[in-house]
């Protein structure tokens, strides 16, 4: 079986200036670039991390959405923030996206800068038809 790898872009998607994509899937996965509180112009959305969080976790669901892919088919989260002081907020609302017992695999860790000056970037994998016993 041969892979095939697509560039998604869509609705709900930022319009990046950045010469990226937002996803590229793979036969049944799709891997999701780092996902920042930007809006549908590409304008980055200062705010409170609650704020940003909940933006960015929106372009990576959109992201996913876009490459046929659900929330409960994501394995893997990574979390970039600028203050790991933030890790209570996000935990909260990582814990309202994801249910117990279907939560990812996850890292975190504190960049010293992320793009436009933003708290939060979170980047992630989703894999469809995995087979659970």
């Amino acid at each position: 079986m041969s892979a095939k790898k697509y560039i998604v872009e869509g609705e709900g998607l930022p319009n990046w200036s950045n010469p990226i994509s937002h996803a590229v899937v793979v036969n049944n996965m799709c891997f999701v670039s780092g996902q920042l509180a930007v809006n549908s112009s590409g304008n980055y959305v200062e705010g409170p991390v609650h704020r940003e969080t909940k933006l960015a976790f929106a372009n990576f669901f959109a992201a996913l959405a876009n490459a046929g892919f659900e929330k409960d088919d994501v394995v893997f989260v990574d979390i970039a923030f600028d203050d790991l002081k933030d890790l209570p907020t996000v935990n909260t609302i990582f814990m309202q996206l994801f249910a117990e017992g279907k939560r990812p695999a996850r890292t975190i860790y504190q960049a010293e800068a992320l793009p436009f000056g933003g708290k939060i970037k979170i980047t992630g994998t989703a894999v469809k038809d995995i087979i659970t016993e």
